[in-house]
């Protein structure tokens, strides 16, 4: 059975549509507060899209039913672009950076560190460093990453150190900034950017174990 869920609307209220007994509790300023109706539908929240505000159709704007409801009939919709900040970091670009600028935080690289996968800090004589590392099918199949990670890379004027470990089917990199002696936002965008590669067909299956 599909669970309830609980929806809230927020649709054009006649004023002459309320209720006239008395409610037990203390009745808002209706010029001041809009009002919001809850219904509890019973569906499949799978079904639920999004629900938001809309323009009027005509027939409602010739009514002038923003003269009979509550709330405000000249409400501005705008569409915010968001900010920078806002963006995934495989979308941005690196930036130039100061030698005078100070390296990233240990508290501000584990921040950024949940908008990345696979990666880790490392701490190295007080450096902080990304770092990750794949296990592919074999030699070739590491080779054919670091290719893949090198046109990905290769325009953001920010590149990571690639090296096969001794082991041949493994690829490792790691990220900083050497003229500031640490992390930069740079080398976040660049490893969100590596983690858009695609290695399915590169690292070994998993067994199915039934």
């Amino acid at each position: 059975m599909a669970a309830a869920t609980l929806l809230c609307f927020s649709p054009p209220i006649s004023v002459s549509s309320l209720p006239s007994r008395k409610p037990n509790f203390v009745t808002p300023n209706l010029q001041t507060s809009q009002s919001r109706i809850c219904t509890r539908i019973r569906c499949n929240t799978n079904l639920l899209g999004d629900f938001g505000a809309r323009d009027p159709f005509p027939a409602e704007v010739e009514s002038k039913f923003g003269d009979k409801v509550l709330g405000f009939s000249d409400t501005e919709h705008k569409i915010l672009i968001p900010a920078a900040s806002a963006l995934s970091l495989a979308n941005q670009e690196c930036s130039d950076i100061s030698p005078n600028q100070t390296p990233l935080s240990e508290f501000e690289a584990k921040q950024l560190l949940f908008k990345v996968v696979g990666w880790r800090l490392a701490n190295e004589d007080g450096v902080l460093k990304l770092q990750c590392t794949w296990k592919l099918k074999d030699f070739d199949c590491g080779v054919e990453l670091i290719n893949r990670i090198g046109k990905v890379v290769e325009g953001t004027g920010h590149l990571p150190t690639l090296h096969q470990l001794e082991q041949s089917n493994q690829v490792h990199a790691e990220l900083w900034t050497p003229s500031i002696g640490g992390l930069s936002i740079n080398d976040f965008i660049v490893a969100a950017k590596i983690d858009q590669v695609k290695i399915s067909d590169l690292v070994p299956r998993k067994r199915a174990w039934a």
